[in-house]
Parts: C-alpha cells; structure tokens; sequence
C-alpha cells in the first residue's frame, strides 16, 4: 500500500485546521463553474485549490510558482494538495477566475469567529496601511508622454501592417510584436490613463467655474442689494493656462492605473490604501481597499460595511464606539455615524495638522470629542485604538510578510486584501482553539 500523507504531519497542524475548517464554509459558487458532463481534461478538485490558497496566504506564500515548488518540497503543502503538484499557471488562473469568491470567504471565515465568540464589536477601531502595488514608480508618465506613447504605438502598427501587406499580400504573415500585438494590455492602459487624466482635470475645471459662478452671483446680489459690491476683490475667472499646466503634471501608472504614489512613513511608494475595522478581540471586521491616498473620505464606508458584514452573520451586538485616528476627520460623515447612535472619537489635532499649519478642527462634534478627550475614562478609551488596530497590520505586515499586492487594478486588489484578511481570521481562530499538549 503507498504510504498516508496524512500520518506526515502532527496533530493540531496549521494544515489540518484550514481544511477542518474550510469544510464548514459553503464553495458551492466555485464547484458551480466547473461541468459535471465528463467532457474536457479534469481540473483539481476546487476545494483543495482553495484550500492550498488559503493556507499558502496563511504562512505568507502568495507567488503560484513558489506554492507549486512547495507541493514538492513541503510536507503540509503537499498534504492539503493530497500529494497532486498544480502547476503555477494553474494555480494563478484559479485565484484569477474565482477571485470573487475567494474574497467572499471572509465573511464565512467571520461566522466562524463570531460562533466562536471572537468577534466582539462594542469598541471598534478604523485605521488603514499602504500596500504596495505591482507597478513601479519608475512607471509613472505624466499625460504629454502618455499621449506620445499612444501616438507611437498607432504609428509603429500602422507601419508594420503596411510592411505586410506589401510583403504578403492577402496572406497572413508573422504575429505583430509583443508590444502590439496585445491591445488589451499596453495600448489599452495608456488610453485608460490619458482619458482619466483628461476627465478628472475637466471635473476640476468645472468645478472651479462653478464656484466662480456662484461668488460672482453672491456679488451681484450684494450690488442690488446695497447698490455698491460687497469688500474685498472680486472674484477671478478660473484660468485656462493653469489647468492645461496641471493637466502635463499630472502622472499616472500605466502598469497599474488604479494604483498611486502614496507617502507611508516619510517614503513614496506606488501603493493603494488598506482599510480595516477590526474588534476588541483584534478580529478584522471589515477590510476594503481604496486609491485614496488620505483617509479622510472612508470612516462612513467601513462604518457601513462593518454593519453589513455583521448583519450577515447575524450578529446581534452594535458597535458603540468607533475609533480613528486624526487622518480620519471629516465632519459630515462623523455627524451622520453620531445620528446612527455610534459614538465616534477622531482628534479634533493631530501631528499631521501641525506640520501643515492647520488648527484645530471647530464645530459640534469637534467640542463633543474635546470634552471626551479631555476626561480620563474617554483618554483610556482612545488609547485602545491602537491596541486593537495596529497589532493586526503588523503582524500581517511582518510576521507574515505581505507587504505588497500581487493583483493589478483596484478590483482584484480588493479581492485580494479581503483574502488577506480572511487568513488573519483564520489564524485569529486556529491560536484560540485548545492546543493538543
């Protein structure tokens, strides 16, 4: 009899827990695209590919040729893989079809904390991370040297379509380089990224002749008013010549448009923004990704996917406070959070206000969260954002070693990061099982 891969790994391994586990979670979506008809070579079995990936993301191992070497080389691997070796384009083609569902696992990953009484939401804290994107600086163009780079790719086609038919005739000759031959890849970003830089600097054109409008109308008003203008200067017509200035400054990444040069720490870095809200218990209760460089805009996004996700696994409690550093002020969306009986801290100062010369924020909420602030009970409060909320970065950071994405555009990136979270439940939920002495 050929020997059991199972008698090669102990008990309580890491290995046995993710597949203990991932057959409490519904994969109905992803053995659903697979034909049941017996035609065409037969794939892996899906669970096992999930299985792999998410133990592979676990340990910190996301590159598929990397996770193919280990089906050899490591026991635990090769145990979940049941002793099969998928090959890396395999590997990669799965995690890039079933991506979606891939992500939806962390909300599965989350029922199971929650039935495990992990997941506790009456203090919750919102901070986001850059991760690094897989694009590099060295790959961002300004919109002059993107439309030059179109132009030349037009050109050069043309050019060696006519070489062709010149050289063939109606026949057909040789593949058109690498370079041309795919539209959907470099010809198309370029594009993409002129046309965003394009329609965000009209938006801000039109924005800035809106406000015009509006402070021109409010003068003339005053002058039918009163019969003389208001004081101070009038205001001054948006000017073309500053616009088409921004617009041959403005950059974009035509490895991964989605992606921006991000500061983290003193240092620019082509990066999204990742977002968490996580629990007392340092279980992530929510994560997105965005290509916002400030957080300024996210507190009621995670504030309502946190709720949402909670919802969905029928969790009973509501959070009571949430947490977030001072990159997180924004009036608007702390007021509404406050309407919804959350109570929201977010300094009124910060160290970051300080450098930019900007006071204190004023208003109602900012008085509310001074007079919090300023008692001891609401101090000890606030100190537990950090707490809760940077322990989890670091860890998937660098104990885990996932410092940069490995999917390109804002979407994929998405699914991915929710994967990333999903495996820190996961592990959350494998440390607070008994140990096997």
């Amino acid at each position: 009899m050929p020997p059991s891969v199972g008698e090669w790994l102990m008990e309580g391994h890491l290995a046995w827990f993710v597949l203990d586990a991932l057959e409490r979670v519904d994969l109905a979506g992803i053995y659903g695209d697979y034909r049941l008809d017996g035609s065409g070579r037969a794939a892996h079995d899906p669970g096992m590919m999930v299985a792999l990936l998410v133990y592979a993301y676990c340990v910190g191992e996301r590159s598929s040729r990397r996770i193919e070497r280990r089906c050899v080389e490591d026991v635990a691997f090769r145990v979940i893989a049941a002793n099969h070796v998928p090959d890396h384009t395999t590997i990669a083609r799965f995690r890039c079809r079933h991506a979606e569902a891939l992500a939806e696992l962390f909300v599965s990953v989350l029922a199971l904390c929650a039935q495990a009484g992990m997941v506790k939401v009456g203090t919750v804290a919102v901070d986001g991370t850059k991760l690094c994107a897989d694009a590099g600086m060295g790959a961002n163009r300004c919109h002059p040297a993107i439309a030059q780079e179109v132009e030349r790719i037009l050109a050069e086609a043309a050019t060696v379509d006519a070489a062709e038919d010149v050289q063939f005739g109606e026949a057909r000759g040789d593949e058109l380089p690498p370079e041309l031959a795919d539209p959907v890849s470099r010809r198309a970003r370029l594009e993409r990224a002129a046309v965003e830089l394009e329609a965000e600097e009209a938006a801000r054109r039109a924005a800035e002749l809106a406000a015009y409008e509006a402070k021109s109308a409010v003068r003339e008003h005053h002058k039918q008013a009163t019969g003389s203008y208001p004081p101070g200067r009038p205001p001054q017509a948006p000017d073309p010549g500053k616009s088409t200035a921004r617009l041959e400054k403005a950059k974009r990444n035509i490895t991964d448009p989605d992606s921006r040069i991000m500061n983290a720490r003193g240092a620019h870095m082509q990066a999204y923004n990742a977002q968490a809200a996580v629990g007392e218990g340092r279980v992530i209760l929510a994560a997105e990704i965005t290509s916002s460089p400030n957080d300024s805009a996210q507190l009621s996004r995670m504030l309502t996917q946190t709720r949402e996700n909670l919802d969905e696994i029928g969790h009973p409690d509501k959070i009571k406070c949430l947490l977030a550093d001072g990159g997180y002020w924004n009036t608007e969306q702390i007021t509404e959070a406050h309407q919804s009986a959350t109570v929201v801290i977010v300094p009124t100062s910060s160290p970051l206000n300080q450098e930019r010369e900007q006071g204190p924020r004023g208003g109602p909420q900012a008085d509310r969260i001074n007079k919090i602030l300023a008692t001891q009970p609401g101090q000890r409060l606030y100190r537990q954002r950090a707490s809760i909320v940077e322990p989890v970065f670091a860890h998937i950071k660098h104990t885990r070693g996932i410092t940069r994405l490995h999917r390109r555009g804002l979407r994929a990136a998405e699914h991915e990061w929710k994967l990333i979270a999903a495996t820190h439940n996961l592990l959350k939920l494998f440390r607070h099982q008994p140990q096997a002495a």
